[in-house]
């Protein structure tokens, strides 16, 4: 088990080495549409397959904190379901469940499964690094 434990932390990447800064959070790489938790300085989770905001709706470069959580929330303005909501700008930018396949009104869109793994692995006051 120990010997297990430490082959997986020998192969974890440090998140530093993809310009990412955060040291317990996510960090989200727009130009590879990519996204990955960190947790004391090394990716522990992905980097999974993303999609984020369209030409006038973009997803916002920089530093930000988690906000809060919604299980189950609902968009308004754009009349949509978000599940696995974790807010991370005042204006309603988040990571939540959604179509890969086409670009959002500026949330970062994840598969259901890593979803899942950000709402249940980020807190609230934790960093989010969005780099272009």
């Amino acid at each position: 088990m120990a010997v297990t434990a430490l082959l997986l932390l020998s192969l974890a990447a440090p998140a530093h080495a993809s310009g990412c800064t955060v040291h317990t959070g996510a960090c989200v790489q727009k130009h590879t549409n990519r996204a990955w938790l960190v947790t004391n300085g090394v990716t522990s989770y992905g980097p999974v397959q993303i999609s984020h905001g369209k030409p006038g709706y973009g997803t916002p470069v920089g530093m930000f904190s988690v906000l809060r959580k919604v299980k189950n929330d609902w968009s308004i303005p754009y009349d949509g379901p978000m599940p696995n909501a974790v807010y991370f700008t005042y204006d309603g930018v988040a990571f939540h469940q959604g179509d890969l396949n086409s670009q959002s009104h500026g949330c970062v869109r994840l598969t259901w499964e890593a979803s899942q793994v950000f709402y249940d692995n980020l807190f609230v006051g934790e960093r989010v690094q969005v780099l272009p």
